[in-house]
């Protein structure tokens, strides 16, 4: 991103299989983290925003790969989201990004049926006028989402340029994050029910990689599922670090994702035989010995009243300063009260 004296300029390079058309081939290459929706884009084409080599191109202009297109920004307007003031756990800010220690039950972005009480409406609050503008409107950089009912590390841009950087990051998928979860069962390497599954491998150091394709479930186009092709690759690892029970009915993994796809790790762990413990979406009904966990363990699993899913740890570049940043979130309290309701722990060795 640099600037002209019209205002922000966002330069876009046409990669292969670019399609033919202007308005298709930037539909396809402006990337997504950016915020600029294909509504936004055809208006600002409209308007004589959208050169090439200071030629104004319209919708239907011929465009080939390799070529550079320039996106010529307006000046930020208000946006409709009210600013809350909502208490947030601020882990880092500076001029460019904020990282957020997100509670569990708060939602990332406003939407039909949560236009208020979000992450969003509480950024907008709390970073006030620091906020520069992204995709033409004064409001923070959301790059990367995690649910609802997930507690934990999440960061977001409070300039068009560091939204541009980090987008490029995840979009690579070079940032580093690291989630925690409770899960039922223990997903070992040995186990041969889970080496037999499709797209289901094994790493050194007691790593099980997931790697499978992912899209909306046909019954129910609020869900993700495991497809045979088509959707979207997504990869999880998995390594055990504790054990609940004897015999083992729990376990602590730690989850770091290839890529971030919607409910990415809920979806493989279930895929896996593994779901987690409180996710009633994914989760499945399962049965806990009360011999293993404890009578108090079981009821206090049962009970837990959302996925027990928590983002740890969250590492990249500064995409200003180029300073390797790396950020570390504990177990929430809710978390730490399941596992200590379990009898004690065996170590995963």
């Amino acid at each position: 991103m640099s600037t002209d004296p019209f205002g922000e300029v966002l330069r876009v390079t046409l990669g292969e299989e670019t399609p033919s058309r202007l308005d298709k081939a930037l539909a396809l290459y402006v990337p997504e983290g950016l915020g600029l929706s294909r509504s936004r884009i055809a208006k600002l084409v409209e308007e004589g925003a959208v050169r090439r080599g200071g030629e104004v191109l319209i919708a239907k202009s011929k465009v080939a790969e390799g070529e550079e297109i320039e996106i010529t920004l307006s000046a930020p307007e208000d946006v409709e989201t009210v600013a809350e003031d909502i208490p947030l756990e601020v882990v880092y800010e500076d001029d460019d990004l904020i990282v957020i220690n997100k509670p569990a039950g708060m939602v990332v972005h406003p939407a039909v049926g949560n236009p208020c009480g979000t992450l969003v409406n509480a950024l907008l609050w709390h970073c006030g006028e620091s906020l520069q503008g992204i995709g033409g409107e004064k409001r923070p950089g959301i790059v990367h989402r995690i649910d609802k009912d997930t507690s934990g590390l999440l960061v977001a841009a409070k300039t068009a340029a560091a939204h541009q950087g980090l987008a490029a990051q995840f979009e690579a998928h070079t940032v580093h994050r690291h989630y925690l979860a409770l899960v039922h069962g223990v997903p070992y390497v040995g186990d041969p029910r889970l080496r037999g599954l499709n797209g289901v491998s094994v790493e050194t150091g007691g790593v099980v990689r997931i790697a499978t394709q992912l899209d909306r479930h046909r019954g129910d186009r609020q869900k993700q599922a495991v497809v045979p092709s088509g959707g979207r690759h997504a990869v999880t690892r998995a390594r055990v670090v504790e054990t609940y029970g004897q015999p083992a009915g729990i376990s602590l993994i730690d989850c770091w994702l290839e890529t971030g796809r919607t409910h990415q790790i809920r979806v493989h762990m279930a895929y896996a035989g593994h779901g987690l413990i409180g996710d009633q979406t994914y989760g499945g009904r399962r049965r806990m010995s009360e011999k293993a966990l404890g009578a108090a363990g079981v009821a206090a699993a049962e009970a837990f009243p959302r996925q027990a899913l928590h983002a740890a740890t969250l590492g990249f570049t500064h995409p200003i300063t180029g300073e390797e940043l790396h950020f570390e979130s504990p177990l929430p309290q809710d978390i730490c009260d399941l596992i200590a309701a379990f009898v004690p722990p065996v170590s995963a060795g």
